[in-house]
């Protein structure tokens, strides 16, 4: 396993993400920032912090744990991305880009499950 959890490509892609949802959700009205804005930017910020934590647990039982709460985070996020498409809430292309980002942490995620399964 890597040393520091910098060292995942998963953590960093999900950092890419997380930096993607708060860039695209500095635009959504402000009638928003206690409902979507909030909910969107919590799962994304959810993400790179579960996976950093996971990473500094001392067994890989407790990894697989925390990789779990991020999948379902990451799902999570793509429900609201959804949301913010159909309510016509931010720029589709900023979405789009998001949404790319979400489903590729995703596979990794999948993967990393899959390659240290008990």
């Amino acid at each position: 396993m890597a040393q520091s959890f910098r060292d995942l490509v998963v953590w960093q892609r999900a950092m890419q993400l997380t930096v993607a949802i708060y860039r695209l959700t500095k635009d959504f009205p402000r009638e928003e920032l206690y409902g979507l804005t909030n909910q969107i930017r919590r799962a994304a910020v959810s993400l790179p912090s579960n996976i950093a934590e996971g990473h500094g647990r001392l067994n890989t039982g407790e990894f697989r744990q925390f990789l779990g709460v991020t999948r379902a985070s990451n799902f999570e996020l793509q429900t609201q991305l959804q949301i913010a498409r159909e309510l016509e809430r931010g720029n589709p292309q900023p979405i789009d880009q998001a949404e790319g980002l979400s489903h590729e942490v995703g596979k990794m995620i999948y993967a990393i499950l899959e390659s240290i399964k008990d």
